[in-house]
């Protein structure tokens, strides 16, 4: 069984102005596309074919193509699944509590994700975790994700991605305005099924 390019529930327009079509095609249908090509070849005839992506991520370490485009094909599934075009403002409920008591407040938890998202040199991805139980937030490299044991150390719940194919065509070097703009989009209850999953 080969992965497939995941089907976004939402067209290309429908995130903007957060996030632009043309970012939003290129970024679905190309370099996703290209993630979920390419994690088929480099598993094609080996032992991981036929494995689930977790299941591949938690041993590829030392398989560049398949770490690389594993972590490529599932962080962009988990990226375009917690977005919806209508966000919710904020969490409510447990996850809420739990934001609260990890980070002080909603704006405590906007702070630090903002700082993991804005401080990651070069490409890569800000996370928020459950952990034993409780929220964290940590930042990776590439397509480095915490199911291989980078970053976090527990189960993501939330994703944004901070490479530049995410946000160059309408925010160029403007990150920061790109993560703020990303608080408008997210799906706080898919978020909180996640959680509820996680913890």
């Amino acid at each position: 069984m080969s992965f497939e390019l995941p089907i976004l529930t939402y067209s290309y327009d429908a995130l903007e102005p957060n996030i632009d079509a043309r970012t939003m095609e290129i970024h679905h249908s190309k370099h996703h596309q290209a993630y979920t090509t390419n994690l088929n070849n480099a598993i094609a005839g080996t032992e991981l074919e036929g494995k689930s992506i977790e299941e591949i991520l938690k041993v590829c370490k030392d398989k560049p193509a398949v770490r690389n485009n594993g972590g490529g094909f599932w962080n962009h599934r988990l990226f375009w699944e917690i977005m919806a075009p209508n966000g919710s403002s904020h969490p409510s409920g447990d996850l809420a509590a739990a934001i609260d008591v990890a980070f002080g407040s909603f704006d405590g938890f906007k702070d630090e994700f903002a700082k993991a998202a804005t401080t990651r040199f070069g490409s890569g991805w800000a996370w928020l975790c459950v952990s034993d139980g409780k929220l964290e937030i940590c930042s990776t490299a590439n397509q480095d994700n915490p199911l291989m044991g980078e970053g976090c150390s527990g189960a993501p719940i939330l994703a944004l991605d901070v490479w530049e194919h995410a946000y160059y065509l309408n925010y160029q070097n403007r990150r920061p305005d790109y993560i703020s703009a990303f608080y408008n989009v997210i799906n706080w209850d898919v978020v909180a099924e996640k959680y509820k999953a996680a913890k």
